[in-house]
């Protein structure tokens, strides 16, 4: 322990900066050996770190079905208005979409760069890399919707659409597994669109360096020439793994 009697003043007799703050911290909240609480604490941050790895993605798809689980209660109290409106699912998008926002800015300090250059009408081709979890997607095609008041159509695997409970999240979000004629039909409808050349592949055999798999998969640059989306954007997105 410190003596009271001693300053922390610099000099020859000084004491360490952080023996000095945890003395004050002592003499504030009024404890003894507040260094010993804070050693056992960094000893639980160690060991109990690895789990919450371990935990992430298992909570990320406890998210999705949880927005699952609040669509079907949308769908069910809005059953009646759906003969009434053409925009039956602004409201759970909106909603749903503000969750996964605020879960990115908290949990990852997940930003967007240059999301002026999403235009507020008419098409535009994304091309994205698939994580093994693309989450920075999800919270992607969140951040279109809120600054832009725009669902971004996406292309998913085939397995995707067999995963149970699946079915009403991907249709209220648009999404579609193909083929190439039907990206060149939503493009010139004037609608967002999002690809992975990637897929699956790069999800399960990339690595932490984020290395984009693609292989000989051309077909995005074709279906952009086909449905004459000659623009290029421009994206920096930023995951902040806290």
């Amino acid at each position: 322990m410190i003596d009271k009697n001693q300053t922390c003043a610099s000099g020859q007799d000084s004491i360490p900066y952080m023996t000095c703050l945890i003395h004050i911290l002592e003499e504030w909240f009024g404890v003894e050996q507040l260094e010993d609480y804070l050693n056992f604490a960094n000893h639980l941050l160690w060991v109990f770190t690895p789990l919450i790895l371990l935990i992430l993605p298992y909570f990320t798809i406890f998210l999705l079905y949880l927005t699952i689980i609040f669509l079907h209660i949308y769908k069910r109290k809005n059953v009646l208005k759906e003969a009434y409106s053409h925009n039956l699912w602004d409201g759970a998008r909106k909603t749903v979409a503000t969750l996964w926002d605020g879960h990115a800015a908290v949990w990852h300090g997940y930003e967007v760069h240059g999301m002026e250059k999403i235009p507020k009408e008419g098409p535009a081709l994304i091309i994205f890399y698939h994580g093994a979890i693309p989450i920075d997607f999800y919270y992607f095609m969140a951040k279109i919707f809120i600054h832009k008041g725009r669902t971004c159509r996406v292309v998913a695997d085939h397995f995707v659409f067999k995963i149970p409970g699946f079915s009403l999240l991907l249709d209220v979000f648009c999404a579609l597994h193909g083929p190439r004629e039907k990206c060149v039909e939503i493009l010139r409808s004037g609608h967002l669109l999002a690809i992975s050349p990637g897929g699956v592949r790069e999800a399960l055999f990339s690595d932490e360096t984020y290395n984009i798999v693609w292989g000989n998969r051309k077909g995005f640059a074709q279906v952009a020439i086909d449905a004459k989306v000659v623009s290029c954007v421009k994206l920096i997105i930023q995951l902040k793994l806290s």
